[in-house]
């Protein structure tokens, strides 16, 4: 499938939420937008156009939350970036395990580090942390969002001072 086909075929179910990207700067050829709701219909084209899922990451942008999938092909050189925008106060988004099994250890561990909720995950539940830990390290934290600042404007002055403890 040609790369203008493929980019028809999503349009023609999510009018423009495709933008083309230099794989030379970005290492993808697509960079898609998606809403949690339209997700599950973009997986199915992906998967039934031959594409194999690469991972899935999210990234805490305050006050939302990216959810980023990668998807490629076997048969040549394609790269394919799909992005999810949730509210971080209420972070869940549809599970795309029935789909592509090999999501469902990806999901977890999302799931794991930064508390997104995939419905109708076949076992949502933690992958690498304690199953009683109450935190998700990935999450960025207001107080530590602050000493961030505090050594980012350091830097800016010429010089900062770490401090550990009190």
């Amino acid at each position: 499938m040609s790369h203008d086909a493929l980019k028809q075929a999503i349009q023609t179910i999510l009018p423009e939420a495709v933008k083309d990207s230099s794989y030379n700067e970005t290492g993808h050829h697509l960079d898609i937008t998606v809403s949690s709701e339209s997700l599950v219909q973009l997986v199915e084209v992906l998967d039934q156009k031959g594409f194999y899922l690469v991972d899935v990451t999210a990234v805490d942008l305050i006050p939302e939350i990216e959810v980023v999938y990668h998807f490629a092909l076997w048969q040549k050189l394609y790269r394919i970036i799909v992005r999810a925008y949730i509210p971080r106060n209420h972070p869940e988004i549809p599970t795309i395990s029935h789909i592509y099994p090999g999501a469902d250890w990806h999901e977890r561990e999302t799931f794991d580090f930064f508390g997104i909720k995939f419905l109708n995950h076949p076992e949502l539940k933690r992958l690498l942390l304690p199953e009683d830990a109450d935190f998700h390290p990935l999450l960025k934290k207001e107080s530590l969002l602050e000493k961030v600042e505090a050594v980012r404007s350091g830097f800016r002055k010429g010089g900062c001072r770490i401090t550990y403890g009190d």
